[in-house]
C-alpha cells in the first residue's frame, strides 16, 4: 500500500506500459443529497439540497453551523459489529459505495483472478474522527491506545485496505492526499495500473470529517462560510460569496480495462480519456496553474477546448478563488464560452470525495444528455463572465465530452477529461 502525494506536472500518459482505454463499468455514490446513486442524482436534478444544521455533534459553540451529512446511513448495515472500533464512518461509507459500485458494474469480485484488481482511492482528513477518538481514550482509565500520528498513519492505509480485504482485491493499490483534487488524481493514478497490466481498479473518493477535532480544522482555514441560511451559505461565482459549506461522502468507481468490459458485456457509463495535474507555484513566482492542468488533460485526450460540451467546476466559494477560476476558464474557452455547472452547491465541498462526485456527475451528465444546476446562485459576479447553469437542469445541447477540475489546498490543481460510451 502506497501512499502517494503528487508534486509536479503530469499526465496519466506517463505509464511506463502500453497503452489501454480506461471505462468506468460501476459508480457507487454517498453523498449528502442522496445515498446510493439513482437518488442522489434524482435528488441533483431536481436541485435538492443537503446542506443542513450540524446533527453528528453540539456546532453551537462553533461559528459555522451547517454540513452536509449523508442522510439514513447506518453503519451496521454496512460492517459487522465486531469491526466497529477499528473504523470510523469515512471507511463505512467507502465499504457501502465500493459494494454499490460492484453491483452496478454487474461484477462479484470472487470470480476476478488473484491479483488482477487494485484498489487507488484519495484522502486528506478521513482520519479526524478515528484520531478524535482516541485522543479521547487517552483521557479514559486504562485501555492501550494510539497516538494521534499514529491514527492518522494507520487511517490512510485502512480505507484502501478494508475494501480490499472485504471484496479480496490484491492487486496493486495507494492512497493519493491531494485534498480537494484527491478524487481526480486517485482516478489518474488507477488508470495508470491499467496500462500495466490490471483489470480493474476500485477508484475516487469519500470523506467525513463531521465531527468537533475535523470541525476545528476546517474552521482554522478560515474558508467556511458562517452564515446560517443554507440556500445562502455556499455561492461560487455569486458576487454574495463568503466561503463555503463542508459536506461528507463521495464516489467510488469501477474502473476496468475497456477490453475486458467488452469481453464480459459489461455496460460502460464512460470513458476517462484525459488526466492531468499541476501545482501552484510560491507566492509570488507565478500565478495559478489550473488552466494548464485543463490544457494537459485534453491533450492527453486528444481534444481540443472545442471538443468540451460542459464542465463540471472546482467552485470553492470564495470570491478571489472563485475569480481565478473564472480567469482560467475565460483563458481556456473565452467569455461565457461553454456551459459550466458546480452541482457541489447541493452538498458542500467534499475534501477528496468532491471530485470523484462530481467525475460520476459528469459520466451520469453524458448518460442522461442533461446538466445538472449550480443552486442558489442568483447574482453572478461580474469577475465571473462564465455560462453557469443555474436554477434548473440544462438540456437540449448534444453532452459528449466533459471536463471536471478540482483544486486542493496548497496548490494542487487536477482536470479529467471524460466521453460518452
Amino acid at each position: 500500500m502506497n501512499t502517494i502525494t503528487p508534486t509536479r506536472d503530469e499526465t496519466a500518459a506517463e505509464t511506463g506500459g502500453r497503452a489501454r482505454t480506461a471505462v468506468v463499468t460501476g459508480i457507487g455514490v454517498a453523498a449528502p443529497n442522496g445515498l446510493g446513486t439513482e437518488a442522489w442524482w434524482a435528488a441533483t436534478l431536481r436541485g435538492e439540497s443537503g446542506i443542513r444544521p450540524l446533527t453528528r455533534f453540539d456546532a453551537g459553540p462553533y461559528p459555522a453551523r451547517l454540513a452536509g451529512e449523508v442522510p439514513g446511513f447506518v453503519d451496521e448495515d454496512h460492517v459487522p459489529s465486531r469491526l466497529l472500533p477499528q473504523t470510523d464512518r469515512v471507511t463505512r461509507l467507502s465499504l457501502a459505495a465500493t459494494a454499490e459500485a460492484f453491483t452496478d458494474a454487474g461484477i462479484d469480485p470472487a470470480d476476478l483472478p488473484e491479483y488482477a484488481a487494485g484498489v487507488v482511492t484519495a484522502s486528506s482528513a478521513g482520519g479526524f474522527e478515528f484520531g478524535q477518538r482516541e485522543l479521547e481514550a487517552l483521557w479514559s482509565k486504562g485501555g492501550n491506545h494510539v497516538s494521534a500520528y499514529q491514527a492518522f498513519a494507520w487511517f490512510y492505509a485502512v480505507n484502501s485496505g478494508q475494501i480490499s480485504i472485504k471484496h479480496g482485491l490484491r492487486g496493486a493499490s495507494g492512497v493519493l492526499v491531494s485534498e480537494q483534487a484527491g478524487g481526480l488524481d486517485a482516478v489518474a493514478h488507477a488508470r495508470r495500473h491499467l496500462s500495466r497490466g490490471a483489470r480493474l481498479v476500485v477508484t475516487g473518493g469519500l470523506e467525513s470529517a463531521v465531527c468537533p477535532w475535523g470541525w476545528a480544522a476546517h474552521l482554522a482555514t478560515g474558508e467556511l462560510s458562517i452564515r446560517e441560511d443554507p440556500a445562502r451559505a455556499y455561492l461560487p461565482f455569486d458576487e454574495d460569496a463568503d466561503g463555503h459549506v463542508v459536506g461528507e461522502g463521495g464516489a467510488l468507481l469501477v474502473l476496468e480495462d475497456a477490453e475486458s468490459a467488452r469481453a464480459r458485456g459489461a455496460r460502460v457509463h464512460g470513458t476517462v480519456a484525459g488526466c492531468a495535474a499541476t501545482f501552484d507555484p510560491a507566492p509570488g513566482r507565478g500565478g495559478p496553474r489550473l488552466a494548464d492542468a485543463a490544457r494537459l488533460a485534453l491533450a492527453d485526450a486528444g481534444l481540443t477546448t472545442a471538443d468540451v460540451d460542459v464542465v463540471f467546476a472546482d467552485a470553492a466559494g470564495r470570491r478571489d478563488a472563485d475569480r481565478a477560476e473564472a480567469e482560467a476558464l475565460t483563458d481556456l474557452f473565452g467569455p461565457y464560452g461553454v456551459p459550466v455547472t458546480a452541482p457541489k452547491t447541493m452538498t458542500g465541498r467534499l475534501s477528496a470525495g468532491g471530485a470523484s462526485l462530481d467525475l460520476a456527475a459528469a459520466l451520469l451528465a453524458l448518460r442522461d444528455q442533461v446538466v445538472p444546476p449550480t443552486t442558489n446562485v442568483t447574482r453572478l459576479a461580474a469577475d465571473c463572465p462564465l455560462d453557469l447553469v443555474t436554477g434548473a437542469p440544462r438540456t437540449g445541447t448534444a453532452l459528449r465530452t466533459a471536463l471536471v477540475l478540482a483544486r486542493g489546498r496548497g496548490g494542487f490543481n487536477a482536470a479529467t477529461v471524460v466521453t460518452a460510451g
